[in-house]
């Protein structure tokens, strides 16, 4: 059976993906130090409980043997916080990988997918956005996905170590199978909050209204974590069989304005939504759309879930599991 060494894997997306890869027939093996992450959502997986750096991914290797794959989540990834605190970011998100690959290289692992973003796009000049089109983050968020993506490409080059890289556009539902959802300490995910602004009885802050869209609220393209799970063991298989790197946009080809996915709330808890209008945030795109026909074509995938689906499956997930 084959390993898969799955960093940050006690988060919300890389849990569900942990749990994909054990269904499938691999080994997952979780190291994550739960800053951000819960052991609750790991499903009899192995954890290490450790911070990821080279010495403590040799420990780990040291333990295990062989590996197959990397499946790297592990990161940070407020695109506020990354415009209050730069440096924590480019340690975090370029730093820490650059061990990653040091690791791989000493131990002469030749696989890695890495969950990159939407974010190394900018404000695009045309929607929906193809993997060729212009990268130009407007937030250090963006700015550390989009250059680790070009320090793989080096690694690559000069040790022969494959990547698939995954933009990510909105992660969002949960996993019904797997019972989890989202669980961020901070949390900062638009339909998350919308759905706690209910079950809690709080006001939502819809943050800007004066955005160059339709109804001048941010839109964005959302996709399932299931589908996003899934994704991440084709990508793993597509390294394995081909040995070539690749990029991938990894989103549905449908946007939703914020006021759009409060009136889907609305529509699937039957209940109102409190709002009010903040500041715009910092580093934030008008509007983001994935073209993910590359996925479809290479990897042979494509989404599932609908934006009714994702909502209806968070709502369930927060009223049953969290509240």
């Amino acid at each position: 059976m084959r390993k898969v060494l799955i960093l940050g894997g006690a988060g919300y997306i890389g849990s569900v993906t942990s749990a994909q890869f054990k269904d499938r027939g691999y080994i997952p093996i979780v190291v994550d130090n739960l800053s951000q992450g819960s052991k609750n959502i790991v499903k009899d997986v192995k954890l290490y409980r450790l911070d990821i750096n080279k010495e403590n991914l040799q420990y780990v290797f040291d333990k295990e043997g062989s590996i197959d794959g990397i499946i790297h989540f592990a990161g940070l990834i407020q695109v506020g916080e990354s415009m209050k605190d730069p440096s924590l970011y480019i340690r975090s998100n370029i730093c820490t990988g650059v061990d990653i690959l040091d690791f791989m290289k000493e131990n002469n692992i030749k696989n890695i997918v890495f969950s990159s973003s939407a974010g190394v796009y900018g404000n695009p000049r045309r929607v929906p956005i193809k993997e060729g089109d212009i990268k130009k983050p407007i937030n250090v968020y963006g700015f550390t996905k989009y250059s680790y993506e070009k320090i793989l490409k080096f690694y690559d080059q000069i040790f022969r170590i494959k990547s698939v890289s995954l933009r990510y556009f909105n992660a969002a539902g949960a996993s019904d199978k797997y019972k989890i959802g989202e669980t961020h300490k901070k949390e900062t995910h638009l339909i998350p909050l919308i759905i706690k602004s209910i079950l809690n009885n709080n006001e939502f802050t819809v943050y800007g209204n004066t955005y160059d869209t339709k109804d001048g609220s941010c839109i964005r393209d959302y996709i399932h974590v299931n589908d996003l799970a899934n994704a991440h063991v084709l990508a793993l298989e597509y390294l394995i069989s081909n040995k070539k790197s690749n990029i991938f946009n990894l989103g549905a080809n449908k946007g939703y304005s914020i006021f759009e996915i409060i009136r889907e709330v609305e529509k699937v808890t039957g209940e109102k939504v409190n709002f009010s209008i903040g500041d715009k945030r910092e580093g934030d795109p008008s509007i983001l759309i994935a073209d993910f026909s590359k996925a479809k074509n290479t990897l042979l995938w494509e989404p599932k879930y609908s934006i009714t689906d994702i909502i209806s499956s968070a709502y369930s997930y927060h009223k049953n599991y969290e509240n």
